[in-house]
């Protein structure tokens, strides 16, 4: 009998290792990504990884919810609709950034800037076209294309504490991430939709949404993929005390 063979998985990039710097380097925020599948084992081990990360009296007040496969495109699905309009479903745990008119100098520039590489270089989306930013905005919420999806959290009782130890969980597991020569990308967007977030995965009262994270391997021939942003030089940020008369 004859049998049509399967159709087999987009390969995935072979992986190189890394160093720490190398790591740090080549991390990126991306925004298109290959549906080639992340095994569960390999997310398990970034995860282990990122939990060697420091916290406050070693509380580890993080927990993480991963989603893939039917539950990603069942929690897309809900996320989109609030996004359309189901205000029940929008909502913030907490303040994670001053209103549009809100911003200061430097930072406003900065954001500025950044819009601009990515919606008019990138893109090729001019200012004024609403609907189209939309669309690419909505993008966040099926998490670019990744496989994986992840909800960080953290709990509310060590208060502000908890929020340092999120961003040095955060922070490592897109390093470990890279180190498996995949890609991530942090986004505080879910979050404005934490009501939808909480029905879905179960998460109680007594976690702080903190925000998601796409994980997958980077689409290289997405004209996203081609945006770099930059960094500030040391000199604009370090103040070095050394040497003072007593």
């Amino acid at each position: 009998m004859n049998r049509t063979p399967a159709t087999a998985p987009t390969p995935a990039p072979a992986a190189t290792p890394v160093t720490v710097e190398d790591a740090l380097r080549s991390r990126r925020s991306v925004r298109a990504f290959l549906p080639t599948p992340v095994p569960r084992s390999t997310v398990e081990r970034l995860l282990a990884l990122a939990a060697r990360s420091a916290s406050n009296s070693n509380c580890q007040p993080w927990q993480v919810h991963v989603v893939s496969g039917a539950a990603k495109r069942s929690l897309t699905a809900a996320l989109l609709r609030s996004h359309a309009g189901d205000d029940a479903g929008r909502g913030r745990d907490y303040a994670y950034q001053p209103e549009r008119d809100g911003w200061r100098e430097p930072f406003r520039s900065r954001r500025r800037r950044f819009g601009e590489s990515l919606y008019r270089d990138t893109l090729g989306i001019r200012a004024d076209d609403t609907d189209a930013r939309l669309d690419h905005h909505r993008r966040n919420y099926d998490f670019f294309g990744a496989p994986v999806g992840i909800v960080l959290t953290t709990s509310r009782h060590p208060m502000q504490s908890a929020l340092v130890d999120a961003g040095l969980f955060l922070q490592a597991l897109m390093l470990a991430a890279r180190g498996d020569g995949l890609d991530t990308c942090p986004q505080a967007s879910v979050i404005d939709f934490s009501p939808v977030l909480r029905r879905h995965l179960l998460i109680p009262d007594d976690q702080l949404i903190v925000c998601g994270v796409a994980l997958g391997h980077a689409d290289p021939a997405h004209r996203l993929n081609r945006l770099r942003t930059p960094r500030e030089p040391v000199v604009s940020f370090a103040t070095f005390h050394e040497d003072e008369a007593g």
